[in-house]
């Protein structure tokens, strides 16, 4: 498999395939602008829908000379669908064996499925290239290179580590990300060096995940503080700019773990146990139990079943000022315990 600083001009086919878009985009770029810089020229490039192109349209265009660029980029989007009768594959299959020397063909798509067209584009001197999400450390990686060289800022190795713990791993996300913090760090510095992108920073600017909200929400019942709760729910909602569906969600999940915890405790099963059954990890774990220990099977599946209504009215825009209702479960149920 050929890396994306192994694609030239030499190439006459190229595949591109994986569910990462910015890997997808970023290596076309470069294998354009190699393309440009051996021709010492702009190349024509001609594009296509795989789903609908013909291939004769395909064929013509790559067989055709180019009347105003020496040299022409032929690129063909959603190439599985495209080679999925076995006319145009056969018919690929032919061309990967004596490519037109004047145009470099690429085929572009998520999902791909490994055969002789591939076999026949390495023999020829081409590339197949797997663009998908590289896992948490390259990623991390990535993202420090990327700050410096793309954006003109230093990321530090534990910022790039919190960075891809809270967007995950897709490229396209992150360098978003790495644009704006860049761009903050860049108006706020003043001396002239580098900026640097610090752990402080990412915290501050790059929103919390989804687990990371629900748990606040979460912890904040679990404390038994209706007081606690409510104020929990209004910074979550005016401050964090939380979706008033995630706190729902949040509080569903929760009540659903204490009855679950409640019924498992009743019938005398181990604490370790109804933790493994419940999945309860963590820091979540001991609080949870003991307020389903405190609660019981029927209070709590009481508070179960008005959450999950709660749930219902909001979806049917029944439950009125949301914000207000969220605040007085999440109060009931912190205070359920007394």
């Amino acid at each position: 498999m050929a890396k994306a600083a192994d694609l030239n001009h030499t190439m006459r086919v190229i595949v591109l395939h994986g569910k990462d878009n910015f890997q997808l985009v970023e290596r076309l770029k470069r294998l354009q602008i190699a393309l440009d810089a051996h021709a010492g020229a702009p190349v024509a490039r001609f594009d296509f829908d795989g789903a609908s192109a013909s291939l004769a349209d395909v064929l013509d265009e790559l067989r055709t000379f180019g009347l105003l660029a020496s040299h022409k980029l032929i690129v063909v989007d959603r190439a599985d669908q495209f080679l999925g009768a076995e006319e145009r594959r056969r018919a690929l299959e032919r061309y990967a064996e004596d490519p037109a020397p004047d145009s470099t063909l690429v085929l572009r798509a998520e999902a791909w499925r490994p055969g002789n067209f591939d076999k026949l584009v390495l023999k020829n001197g081409g590339a197949i290239v797997k663009c998908e999400e590289p896992d948490a450390s390259t990623a991390a990686g990535w993202c420090v290179k990327r700050a410096l060289h793309a954006h003109q800022a230093e990321l530090l190795p534990n910022a790039a580590d919190a960075l891809v713990d809270r967007l995950g791993t897709n490229l396209s996300r992150l360098d978003s990300e790495l644009a704006k913090l860049a761009s903050f760090v860049a108006d706020a510095g003043s001396t002239g060096a580098t900026p640097k992108i610090d752990l402080k920073t990412v915290a501050a600017l790059v929103g919390r995940t989804r687990e990371e909200q629900a748990w606040e929400i979460q912890s904040a019942v679990l404390r038994g503080s209706a007081g606690g709760a409510v104020s929990k729910v209004r910074e979550l909602v005016e401050t964090s700019q939380a979706p008033e569906q995630l706190l729902i969600w949040s509080l569903v999940d929760l009540s659903r773990k204490l009855h679950d915890c409640a019924r498992l405790l009743a019938q005398g099963e181990p604490e370790n146990s109804v933790s493994r059954t419940v999945r309860l990890w963590g820091e979540s774990a001991a609080p949870t139990l003991k307020m389903a220990r405190r609660l019981g099977p029927n209070r709590a599946a009481r508070l179960f079943a008005e959450c999950v209504d709660l749930d219902r009215r909001s979806k049917q825009g029944q439950a009125g000022d949301l914000a207000r209702t969220i605040e007085g479960f999440a109060a009931l149920l912190a205070d359920s315990v007394h």
